[in-house]
């Protein structure tokens, strides 16, 4: 502060022999920049440490953080009913006709685009109407099929509509898929009716492979990996397994691993962890970080404080997804945190997703959640100033960076110890790639190419 009023005096004794010449369109540019610079001082040397606190309460990275658990949910009254779609019925003149308006109609074909076809409501299929106590709307249910259902929820307060589609009572098959590559990787997974799988290979091996220019036409592929069925009726991708891909000059391999301790992620076959491992991964699509983790000037308060999180920009209503695997341990309101879920791992680690707008349909307390499901949606309720997810890692009650967590290399390297196990393990999948005695149900175009088989495990 002496050296703050040493500069005052140097600068109006610098002033004073040019006093007659200084008129007010000069000196007002001046006492606003020392305005502005005395706020900033105070700021930052404002010794009120009340003011530090953030949306959970935080004033440092070592604050030791108390994980709530609890429902926190209160399950209005609400009834059902359940009709079927009758001859000439749409699904445009059915929302229509249950309330919705023009322009909410537009938006959930918008949504549903990628998801459902709108054209796939059929006369004599089900759906259900569900009011809230005042008979209000809260959602349409459609019954695509056995195991899909499409949800369009109204939020009640706002309206604000959230379009799901919930995939329910499937059973899982370990299957191989073998082939060589014929003009492209993703060429060939969608010549076998599985195109679904390049994501999956392209973010386990993104940082390895140049797959415009490692991939060729020589390159053979073998993919272990689980599929979702209903019956006889294939309805999606699981996890994957093991690959390998015998490139021109190399091979690359990746096998999923789980320790003792429920740790998994995917391992070569010296045991080293692949770089991007599926322990942590981003919650969300987002635009830009607008606060990072630590000491910020808060935009609200405009007072210096510690942010346990990280912020991620995104638009309303963009879906958040667990980080890793876990159980749901916190759903509800949390004030200034506003809406907040907060999730538990294994090793003592939680993540927590903050200012949601809405949560997910399934998101039920005490629930397992898995890698990648969405929880919610990006919102502004709480202390915010626009839409984004406030996103936490908590480890041992410690609050971590989870922007250095995310970008964490891997799971770590297989120990002695752990080898035989770890090569024991591998030994089977590397044996289920031969594994070729019973054809999994496909159609005639899918089989072709590729050759895929059911696992007996």
């Amino acid at each position: 502060m002496k050296a703050l009023i040493t500069i005052f005096e140097l600068l109006f004794s610098q002033i004073k022999p040019l006093k007659q010449k200084i008129t007010l369109s000069l000196l007002l540019p001046f006492i606003t920049g020392t305005l502005v610079l005395v706020f900033f001082t105070l700021t930052l040397i404002h010794p009120d440490t009340e003011s530090y606190n953030d949306e959970l309460g935080f004033t440092s990275d070592n604050d030791y953080v108390t994980i709530e658990k609890s429902p926190q949910t209160i399950k209005p009254h609400l009834t059902v009913t359940r009709e079927k779609i009758k001859q000439g019925e749409s699904l445009s003149s059915l929302l229509a006709q249950k309330g919705f308006t023009q322009k909410e109609i537009h938006r959930i074909k918008k949504e549903l685009k990628g998801k459902f076809s709108p054209r796939n409501v059929w006369p004599g299929r089900s759906y259900a109407i569900t009011k809230n106590s005042d008979g209000s709307l809260q959602r349409f249910s459609y019954f695509a099929d056995q195991t899909t259902t499409i949800h369009i929820e109204k939020k009640r307060g706002t309206g604000q509509l959230v379009v799901q589609s919930e995939i329910k009572n499937y059973s899982t098959r370990v299957v191989s898929l073998d082939g060589t590559v014929n003009r492209s990787l993703s060429n060939s997974l969608k010549s076998a009716a599985r195109p679904k799988l390049m994501d999956e290979i392209t973010t386990l091996f993104s940082s390895r492979i140049n797959f415009r220019n490692d991939i060729t036409r020589v390159t053979k592929y073998k993919i272990l990996y689980e599929e979702k069925w209903f019956m006889n009726e294939f309805i999606g991708i699981g996890k994957i397994r093991a690959v390998e891909l015998s490139l021109p000059n190399r091979t690359i391999t990746a096998y999923l691993y789980t320790d003792e301790k429920g740790k998994a992620g995917y391992f070569d076959d010296h045991g080293n962890a692949i770089n991007h491992s599926t322990h942590f991964t981003s919650p969300c699509n987002f635009s830009r970080i607008s606060s990072g983790f630590g000491y910020r000037i808060h935009p609200i308060t405009r007072t210096r404080h510690f942010h346990g999180g990280v912020d991620m920009a995104a638009m309303s209503g963009t879906p958040v997804r667990a980080t890793a695997d876990g159980k749901l341990v916190f759903r509800g309101r949390k004030g200034m945190a506003g809406n907040m879920v907060t999730l538990e791992h294994p090793d003592h680690y939680y993540s927590q997703y903050l200012h949601l707008s809405n949560y997910a349909l399934n998101t039920e307390y005490s629930r397992r959640i898995h890698q990648g499901e969405i929880i919610g949606y990006v919102g502004s309720t709480g202390r915010s100033t626009g839409p984004h997810l406030d996103f936490r890692i908590i480890h041992n009650g410690k609050p971590m960076n989870p922007l250095a967590v995310l970008g964490s290399s891997n799971a770590g390297t297989i120990s002695p110890a752990k080898m035989n196990n770890f090569l024991a393990c591998i030994n089977i999948m590397k044996a289920n790639f031969d594994n070729n005695h019973m054809l999994v149900a496909a159609t005639p175009h899918a089989l072709r190419t590729p050759h895929r088989s059911l696992v007996t495990i």
